[in-house]
């Protein structure tokens, strides 16, 4: 193993979630590749971690307690000290911030620091700002979508040429050939129309959205929801799909381990969130040919083109949703042709292995390793 192909990760938490899920992915294509593992977490504990655990690679926590406990960065500069990465990548907001101030207290050398970007922030303009000023203390951040660079540079001035886009990657082959599973749990005749949205239950993702469009595709014909994930939304989701008497048609399946045989049950996946930067769920759902309708904002439209690989509506609106969800399910065939060639896309310009060499790409250029002539 080359002595200088050593690498920290370091991410705010390792829960479920598309982050921790790309970095787990990430981390497997590198051991392949033989480079040498560490990953901390902020914040201690989760399933992700467990699994990084199980194959053997190096898991360490700086047990922060909230958002601003300070004592983060000397454990982080500890960790860059003890385990002698010749690169530290960071994952999501927190872990940029923290792992900016901490190889500066460190003397990491900023060449060797690469930060990660996945959405285009909405919520908390303040991220914004911070990021306008430290972000100098790295080599570049890495953008999932010409979206999230973009909103970068505009929103936090950060110079174009120190951003950089990387592009997510599925698996296509696997989310395409998955088997599909019986909906006898969910269907109580095969003309209702099962729909499925995949993620974490956050404000961002317009699940109320969906809720409401719902109700109102369940006025006119029969129709089943599948939710997949956990989240802070998880108790009020529940009572507003109470609240819209949707009881018996909307079914919470927590955290799944086989999204890809769920994609191939599924009728049409669903997906209204208010912003993204690369969603993996829409990757997935495009990889596993399950035919989309998602909202026209940064991220979503991004990977799907309107009328050719899936529909975009409205954000903010369940009538808009609906509508778009009663058309997919009417026009059956234009809506399978717009899935075969959204699965096409997919397979041309997102797979996984395209991704992952992208970033060894990035990293052999920081500690100076010329890169192969080869095409990711």
């Amino acid at each position: 193993m080359p002595s200088n192909k050593r690498i920290l990760f370091a991410i705010t938490d390792l829960n479920v979630g598309g982050v921790p899920l790309h970095l787990l992915r990430l981390v497997r294509f590198l051991k392949q590749q033989g480079w040498h593992i560490n990953v901390v977490s902020l914040i201690a504990g989760g399933d992700i971690g467990e699994r990084l655990l199980a194959e053997g690679i190096s898991v360490h926590s700086c047990d922060a307690g909230h958002a601003l406990d300070w004592r983060v960065f000397e454990r982080l500069t500890q960790l860059i000290d003890s385990c002698s990465p010749t690169v530290v990548h960071s994952l999501l907001f927190h872990a940029n911030l923290a792992c900016r101030l901490a190889c500066l207290l460190s003397g990491f050398p900023r060449s060797r620091l690469i930060c990660e970007i996945q959405t285009v922030e909405i919520e908390r303009r303040w991220h914004l700002w911070v990021d306008r000023f430290l972000y100098r203390l790295g080599r570049t951040t890495v953008c999932n979508s010409g979206s999230v660079r973009d909103h970068l540079h505009r929103c936090a001035a950060i110079p174009l040429d120190r951003l950089c886009v990387i592009t997510g990657g599925v698996d296509v082959k696997s989310f395409a050939e998955a088997k599909p599973l019986s909906t006898d749990s969910w269907r109580s005749h095969d003309d209702e129309a099962l729909l499925l949205w995949v993620g974490r239950m956050d404000p961002v993702k317009g699940l109320d959205t969906l809720v409401d469009a719902v109700a109102l595709v369940a006025k006119k014909r029969a129709v089943q929801l599948l939710l997949v994930g956990d989240g802070p939304q998880r108790q009020s989701i529940g009572v507003r799909v109470s609240e819209r008497s949707l009881q018996g048609s909307v079914h919470f399946l927590g955290l799944r381990n086989d999204v890809d045989r769920l994609i191939q049950t599924a009728d049409l996946f669903v997906f209204p969130s208010r912003t993204e930067g690369m969603p993996n769920a829409l990757l997935e759902a495009m990889a596993g040919r399950l035919p989309i309708i998602t909202t026209d904002v940064p991220g979503c439209r991004d990977l799907v083109t309107d009328g050719q690989t899936g529909r975009l509506v409205r954000v903010n609106d369940p009538q808009a949703l609906a509508n778009a969800i009663d058309v997919a399910l009417t026009d059956r065939d234009a809506t399978q042709k717009m899935s075969d060639k959204a699965w096409h896309y997919v397979a041309d310009h997102h797979s996984a292995n395209r991704c992952h060499s992208a970033y060894e790409v990035l990293y052999n250029s920081a500690i100076g390793i010329e890169n192969p002539a080869k095409t990711i």
